[in-house]
């Protein structure tokens, strides 16, 4: 048993909270690693059973001890059997589906002992392997973020409030700006009008800048990484992903090379530092592996090139996508690339020595924006969605192929070099050739109706085949204006991944059209609008060609 199909049997039981059967279920059985009994996932004692020896606490001290644990013909019977105890009197007091909210249910069963803490009840879990699996695993809490000195501030994180930002998480072990203009005035709707209509500037220091410098910097990428990196010339940069040897995703930096000895890795949230030097240990590549003083700030939007371009020279228009060029800003060292998080053009700002040299950069790009409406904003994740770009850690994790994700072609045909996870990688890519699907979920682009979903979405909301059948969820919803739909990514069985294939999404009730009733949806083609750069997938699939190789 894993999260989702904790979560259906537990509707299908009829459980007020189905995601609090299958917290119970993971924290009893770990996900059926540890059954009591047959089909027994909640430790149940009763007969007949199963006899086995179990650590009980009597008197406050640990005692091993032999009990029955009652056998269960199949899955559904147990969770049957769990929530009719919960309906009525489950080891003395009112049953859990009595309670007016999931906060209060996980109360009662912290008092009963069932759980630990609170977050054990209301924290779902992730499906082995297969993408993660988290559904409804939030609510909304008045709570505000504890600035201090465990986490790291930015060199922009000051010019930011004084920009107006007003919210902000955590990323990379750094404070992430993630609001500027405020519900009342328009919200994240507003700075994606600036987006798509004008340019913006991003404080984006959380992608912290990891530094392969040495003899085998080549040879080193090449190893952790799945693309060709023989292949990416210096004074350019490319997408990039890092795979363990179960090929699930670790990271998917932008890689830039800046010489031919020396690679930055722009991450995504995790700690791709530690895993880098954690290989090396026993590679012994000759590397310097470590974390520079590089912070960036992101240039996005249709009117980027003119605002760059007065800033760095008219050469900066030549440069490509994914190009690079060394230049000086309010007279500080910077690396500009051809890149961003949008779909929009865009180009990067790399600040060297950025904490000597942030206000420099940053007040000088203000200056000269003013004349092309330049707005301080979010990164957008409405207007990423759109164009089909993955966040890690809310779409995909180290447990997410890149064949789950439209990554096939980061795992390239005809990359003859050993790296991490190639191995799995190929074997998985077998299956699929032979027609076949090594994966429950896949994940999907969908159309669907409610109401306008303008803003960051708390929770994963569950997706249902069109009897009612909870199959999936979403992973990052929004509102598109130019389609006049909301759009979402999200997670499905490899069976209903096609184009066209009809679909049901539970919304909160502020973004339902009818409270309690799912709003209809469809898979579509992702992107779901043309990106003005379109990566490598998109490039290769309009050619008709494989983009694997």
């Amino acid at each position: 048993m894993n999260g989702h199909e904790g979560c259906v049997l537990g509707q299908q039981a009829g459980a007020k909270f189905p995601e609090l059967v299958a917290a119970q279920a993971a924290l009893e059985s770990g996900w059926g690693e540890h059954v009591s009994g047959k089909n027994n996932y909640f430790g149940i004692k009763g007969s007949p059973g199963t006899v086995v020896t179990t650590r009980e606490v009597y008197g406050g001290k640990e005692v091993m001890i032999e009990a029955e644990f009652k056998d269960f013909k199949d899955e559904l019977e147990c969770v049957q059997y769990l929530v009719d105890r919960w309906y009525k009197d489950y080891r003395g007091y009112e049953g859990v589906n009595r309670a007016s909210d999931r906060d209060e249910a996980a109360l009662l069963l912290l008092k009963e002992g069932a759980i630990r803490t609170i977050s054990d009840a209301i924290v779902s879990a992730k499906e082995k392997l297969n993408g993660p699996i988290a559904v409804n695993h939030s609510t909304p809490i008045p709570t505000e973020l504890l600035i201090s000195t465990r986490v790291r501030k930015s060199p922009f994180w000051h010019l930011s409030h004084e920009a107006g930002c007003w919210r902000a998480t955590i990323y990379n072990r750094i404070y992430h700006p993630r609001g500027y203009v405020k519900p009342e005035d328009g919200g994240a709707m507003v700075e994606y009008d600036a987006l798509v209509n004008r340019v913006t500037m991003w404080n984006v220091a959380v992608e912290r800048q990891i530094r392969v410098k040495g003899p085998d910097a080549e040879a080193f990428t090449d190893f952790v990484i799945t693309r060709d990196a023989t292949k990416i010339e210096p004074g350019n940069g490319k997408y990039a992903i890092l795979c363990n040897d179960k090929g699930g995703i670790l990271n998917d930096p932008v890689l830039l090379r800046l010489s031919e000895d020396e690679f930055w890795f722009s991450i995504s949230d995790s700690d791709l530092l530690l895993w880098l030097q954690g290989v090396n240990v026993a590679k012994k590549y000759d590397v310097i592996i470590d974390e520079i003083d590089v912070c960036p700030l992101q240039i996005q939007g249709p009117l980027s090139e003119d605002l760059m371009a007065k800033l760095a020279g008219e050469e900066l228009r030549e440069v490509p996508y994914y190009g690079l060029m060394e230049t000086k800003i309010g007279g500080a060292d910077c690396v500009i690339s051809q890149t961003g998080f949008t779909g929009e053009k865009g180009y990067e700002i790399y600040v060297r020595d950025a904490h000597e040299n942030a206000e420099l950069v940053w007040n000088g790009v203000l200056e000269a924006g003013e004349e092309f409406g330049l707005m301080v904003i979010a990164p957008a994740h409405h207007r990423r969605i759109a164009a089909g770009i993955l966040s890690w850690g809310q779409d995909l994790d180290h447990e997410t192929s890149p064949f789950q994700v439209n990554l096939a072609y980061q795992v390239p045909r005809n990359k003859t070099a050993d790296y991490i996870g190639k191995e799995e990688l190929e074997k998985q890519r077998a299956v699929i050739d032979a027609g076949d699907a090594p994966f429950k979920m896949k994940m999907v682009g969908i159309t669907l109706g409610g109401k306008e979903i303008t803003d960051y979405a708390p929770d994963f909301w569950l997706v249902a085949d069109t009897d009612g059948k909870d199959v999936g969820y979403i992973t990052s919803p929004w509102w598109s204006p130019e389609l006049e739909t909301n759009i979402a990514l999200a997670w499905v069985p490899w069976n209903m991944s096609e184009v066209g294939t009809k679909l049901q999404v539970r919304l909160p009730d502020e973004y339902s059209e009818n409270s309690g009733e799912p709003v209809s949806a469809e898979v579509v083609d992702v992107p779901f609008r043309e990106s003005v750069n379109p990566n490598k997938r998109e490039v290769q699939k309009e050619k008709g060609l494989d983009y694997a190789d």
